[in-house]
């Protein structure tokens, strides 16, 4: 089932496009990492395909109500600074308030899924702390919590592990990976190739704006896509737990 479809999404700064011309589809059960180096225009293609930011083309989720696309796709943007001295609780009881009519409490169906949500991030023992007091990779993981608990066909990260330590990196990617495998689908930028390769069931590879590939990790992380769009030099290692991008160079 596609859960996204996005037609020649073109997003401009002034007269500059820094999204040309995008297209892709995001179907149930995937699990979709879009790669890039910086200012390759990941950022813009994730607000602009969810209509956050104006564009040309289209955009089936831009094509929503924000309501009804609060149901169909949760969004967790690169900022995530929590600012509201509030419970991890209530943090990510926020992910439920597009099913809430305004002033309704949770129902009993709310509340397990924020208890599922704070579940899979292993936050369980932080439910009655201020968020505030959190480390700052603590706090991504709440917000990350509260996109689950929104309970959404599609989840949408910009840089979700981005100041993780290794194992929470990897215990989000691999949250991300069963939700793919539950019928759902995670599209999310990353910067870790390496974990892009083994935690995705695509990667969507982005340079200057343009999208210049899109397949297996298998087929888009190879030594000379490596080369073009990042200027590294490095190998592709296939090991029996999934591929390894090992640098060790950069190309003048």
């Amino acid at each position: 089932m596609t859960l996204l479809n996005v037609q020649n999404l073109t997003v401009k700064r002034g007269e500059c496009p820094v999204v040309d011309r995008a297209s892709f589809n995001i179907s149930s059960g995937e699990c979709v990492g879009l790669i890039g180096p910086n200012g390759a225009g990941k950022t813009s293609l994730l607000r602009g395909a969810m209509g956050l930011l104006p564009f040309e083309g289209t955009s089936t989720l831009a094509d929503l109500s924000p309501r009804h696309r609060a149901a169909q796709a949760a969004w967790l943007p690169q900022t995530r600074e929590i600012a509201w001295p509030m419970s991890v609780e209530r943090i990510v009881a926020l992910g439920r308030l597009p099913y809430l009519a305004r002033g309704a409490r949770l129902s009993p169906a709310d509340q397990s899924a924020v208890d599922a949500a704070l579940t899979r991030m292993g936050l369980q023992n932080f439910r009655t702390r201020l968020a505030t007091a959190l480390s700052g990779g603590e706090q991504a993981r709440v917000l990350i919590a509260r996109t689950l608990a929104q309970d959404t066909p599609l989840l949408m990260a910009d840089e979700p592990i981005a100041g993780l330590d290794p194992a929470a990196q990897i215990a989000t990617l691999q949250v991300f990976e069963t939700l793919a495998q539950e019928g759902r689908a995670a599209l999310t930028s990353l910067h870790d190739l390496t974990l892009a390769a083994r935690y995705c069931t695509r990667l969507i590879m982005m340079r200057a704006g343009s999208i210049i590939a899109d397949g297996p990790p298998r087929d888009v992380l190879t030594p000379d896509s490596l080369a073009d769009v990042f200027r590294l030099k490095a190998d592709v290692i296939d090991t029996p737990l999934g591929l390894v991008v090992q640098p060790w160079g950069v190309i003048a």
